[in-house]
């Protein structure tokens, strides 16, 4: 799930860089090519639990976000952002873990 957020948010982000900032537009195909690979990853799990893992990915992609906004955009989260996270990571523990 981590390498899915990762190739979801840098795929965005590229698109973001040609749409926001008038980046070249040879920023869409490494975009494109990450946006692909995100849901191919995405897609490899149990078909009948799709839905679940989806859901669990939420909380994956969040804390992974905020990730990206320190390491890329040079930007340390909140205290706030951290706690967001938190939360929502427990709530994908508890999708994946009460499930069972």
């Amino acid at each position: 799930m981590a390498a899915a957020a990762l190739l979801e948010i840098a795929g965005c982000y590229a698109v973001w860089v040609w749409w926001r900032l008038g980046g070249s537009a040879l920023w869409l195909a490494p975009g494109l090519v990450s946006l692909a690979g995100f849901a191919w990853l995405l897609a490899l799990g149990p078909a009948q639990f799709a839905g679940r893992a989806y859901a669990a990915y939420g909380g994956v992609y969040v804390t992974a976000s905020l990730l990206w906004l320190w390491a890329v955009e040079g930007q340390r989260p909140a205290p706030a952002d951290l706690a967001g996270a938190a939360l929502c990571l427990a709530g994908a523990a508890t999708i994946l873990v009460a499930a069972r």
